[in-house]
């Protein structure tokens, strides 16, 4: 029997550095090197890097807490476009809320803004947003959220570059309030085609050009992939080139808004790992409406696809 003591397992990663430490192995360094990084960043985007969230009003027939404990055993963090009043069920269940819901107003004369036809690009409608979004931020970091959609307000006639100056100029006025707050206002993209015919920001560059304009880091897009597609296509290139202006995403098949498995002309999978590969660390959101009976397993389903 030899006295020597028995060696140790080799760890992969020392035996590579060793092994580099020589001239003859510099290929293979090199070479291991560069697969351990790679597998490496594998090993994270499969840890996590999409952190999963769902709209509710796709899923109006079945209740907030349902939803809640239901999403959570397959993987959901957060249930959104909710006011803060609702947030307090689903944070019980540890789920968040990725993206609080606009809050809406009526202007001197009236008028009902805040939503979708009515908002921040006609500058009579400013002062009633301004006053409703303090509001809402305050609401929001009460409940300890940071997120809080926006919309630009359907054109009625007006040309898109007055209705990109106007939504600055009321931006503007509020980013010093979200700023204090630490609160980002979150522009939602949306097609004009099928949706929401006459919407103002429904194209990416336009939308990238506004945040420009504003100039603060507490204003970015929503990035709806089902609307975008429908608006222009060639996603992945354009979160690649402009993911550093979006704060969140949004899911939906296209056509119809349905489940986003084989059934329509995406591929999810593909696009999730080019948002995980911008080292976007916010939330995804599924925001079809379910075709099938069984909508939670249709949900789940869409959870597992996007996870990459």
């Amino acid at each position: 029997m030899s006295d020597s003591k028995p060696t140790s397992p080799v760890n992969r990663r020392d035996f590579v550095s060793s092994a580099g430490k020589t001239a003859a192995a510099a290929a293979i360094f090199s070479a291991l090197q560069t697969r351990l990084a790679a597998e490496d960043e594998v090993a994270e985007a499969a840890g996590g890097r999409i952190n999963h969230s769902v709209c509710k009003w796709c899923y109006g027939s079945i209740p907030l807490e349902d939803l809640a404990v239901a999403g959570k055993a397959f993987g959901l963090q957060s249930i959104e476009l909710l006011q803060p009043s609702e947030v307090p069920t689903i944070q019980k269940h540890g789920l968040t809320c990725a993206l609080v819901s606009n809050p809406t107003a009526k202007t001197a004369t009236g008028k009902k803004v805040g939503g979708i036809p009515e908002a921040w690009n006609r500058v009579e409608h400013h002062d009633a947003l301004v006053e409703a979004y303090e509001q809402q931020i305050k609401d929001t970091v009460a409940i300890g959220l940071d997120n809080v959609i926006c919309f630009s307000g359907n054109r009625n006639g007006l040309d898109d570059e007055e209705g990109l100056k106007n939504c600055a100029v009321g931006l503007k006025r509020l980013m010093p309030i979200a700023e204090k707050a630490g609160v980002k206002i979150t522009m939602e993209l949306l097609n004009s085609k099928v949706n929401h015919p006459d919407y103002m920001c429904d194209h990416t560059d336009w939308g990238v050009a506004l945040c420009k304009a504003v100039g603060s880091d507490n204003f970015k897009l929503l990035y709806d992939i089902y609307h975008m597609q429908i608006m222009e296509g060639d996603v992945i290139a354009t979160i690649r080139k402009n993911h550093s202006f979006i704060s969140h995403y949004h899911t939906g098949g296209v056509p119809g808004r349905n489940e986003i498995d084989e059934t329509q002309e995406l591929f999810y999978p593909a696009i999730m790992k080019a948002i995980v590969e911008s080292g976007f660390k916010g939330y995804v959101a599924q925001e079809f409406i379910p075709k099938r009976d069984d909508k939670l397993a249709s949900l789940e389903q869409g959870v597992t696809i996007c996870t990459v």
